[in-house]
């Protein structure tokens, strides 16, 4: 049988599945046992979702598909800190802190993503999280600078509304966990659309050999990035081939769309396909902050590799850390003893990272659900059915 045929006889056990669901491999290397950013020991995951309201827009009280994703790098990572360095691709947008990270070379508290107008009071409760845990910040403790990462979300969703409180963010905080992660229209994925297709939340996982460290790389993204005509998958262009019938309803959204007002000063038109994406890097690998941003930059190849090429009205940001080592915080002796792989060995790392990054992007798109948000509007999750039928007429090097 050829690999073809095996990819639309393969059975589906899963409404949406993952890429390898598919029968399809990303890369050379094997994905931990949740093919997870959590596959990275201690860090954990949290959501909260909120979908509430139809119909026309009233600013500032719906309709709702907004959300916050909470990441915690790991457990007590203000008493341990772990490296970290980041990179941004092209910077309409935001991620705060990041100039705190660039400096001190560590992080020191969970990362959130969500909308861009909800930045303020996702941040705000991350504050109260972290005073809650720690009761002398900012009284004989240091104060902090949150990590909260945006994309626009305003194309399904009442953006003015704020609609995510700090009380919730505390309790998707509170909720995090490790083990499987849900994937898709949920979180701060809840109202992103990527390649025009409804996007959001995917992550991926790869797992070196023992003979090259037996590291872990964890990817999460939040996919709000893209147009229709350059999403690829696997080397096929899927979004040039998919049917007549699913382009023409991705023209008919953007025709009707009225523009979004914005300071960022581009044509209204630009800004709807243009998109964002966040891209969070786990490892277990001893890395300090200058490796960690050699590897964060690693991963926009992974994104590169789906069709992206970072658009002028894009924000595309990208943090990594490493749980590798641990930086005290109050050290009371003047130095301390911190472990990193040679430059010369990086190469599997950023090969993983390459992959699951590609492998997170795709899985955000398969797993992502159809969402009806304000003013009627529906972005289509991207068919399965589909993408099986283009995939099978092309030849693949993923096989």
């Amino acid at each position: 049988m050829s690999w073809a045929e095996a990819l639309l006889q393969a059975p589906l056990t899963k409404i949406r599945p993952h890429i390898q669901d598919l029968g399809i491999t990303i890369g050379q290397y094997e994905s931990g046992e949740w093919n997870a950013i959590t596959d990275v020991s201690g860090v954990k995951v949290g959501h909260v979702t909120i979908k509430e309201g139809q119909g026309t827009l009233q600013p500032g009280h719906g309709p709702v598909r907004t959300g916050a994703t909470v990441i915690i790098p790991r457990d007590d990572v203000w008493h341990h800190k772990v490296p970290a360095g980041g990179f941004v691709l092209n910077g309409t947008g935001e991620m705060t802190g990041l100039a705190w990270i660039a400096e001190a070379g560590f992080l020191e508290y969970p990362i959130a993503l969500t909308n861009t107008l909800n930045v303020p009071r996702v941040a705000d409760g991350v504050m109260s999280w972290m005073i809650q845990q720690y009761p002398d910040i900012g009284i004989s403790d240091d104060t902090l600078t949150p990590v909260v990462a945006e994309c626009d979300d305003s194309r399904l969703n009442d953006s003015q509304g704020r609609h995510v409180s700090p009380e919730e963010v505390v309790q998707a905080l509170e909720d995090a966990a490790i083990g499987p992660v849900q994937e898709g229209s949920v979180g701060a994925g809840t109202g992103m659309v990527s390649y025009q297709f409804k996007g959001g939340i995917g992550t991926a996982s790869r797992v070196l050999p023992s003979e090259k460290g037996g590291y872990r790389v964890g990817v999460l993204v939040n996919a709000n990035h893209g147009r229709r005509h350059e999403f690829t998958m696997v080397g096929v262009p899927i979004g040039r081939l998919y049917t007549d019938e699913e382009k023409a309803v991705a023209k008919k959204i953007d025709a009707v769309s009225p523009p979004l007002f914005h300071s960022k000063t581009f044509h209204p038109q630009e800004r709807q396909d243009s998109g964002s994406i966040i891209i969070i890097v786990a490892t277990d690998a001893p890395l300090d902050a200058r490796q960690l941003s050699r590897l964060s930059k690693r991963a926009t190849i992974g994104l590169a590799r789906t069709g992206s090429i970072s658009h002028h009205g894009s924000g595309d940001f990208v943090l990594a850390f490493s749980t590798g080592n641990s930086i005290p915080h109050y050290p009371r002796d003047p130095t301390f003893v911190m472990t990193h792989i040679a430059d010369t060995h990086l190469n599997p790392l950023f090969q993983a990272t390459v992959e699951a990054t590609e492998e997170a992007i795709l899985n955000a798109l398969l797993q992502a659900t159809t969402v009806t948000g304000r003013d009627g509007r529906r972005f289509e999750a991207i068919s399965i059915e589909e993408v099986r039928s283009i995939l099978a007429t092309y030849p693949s090097p993923y096989r």
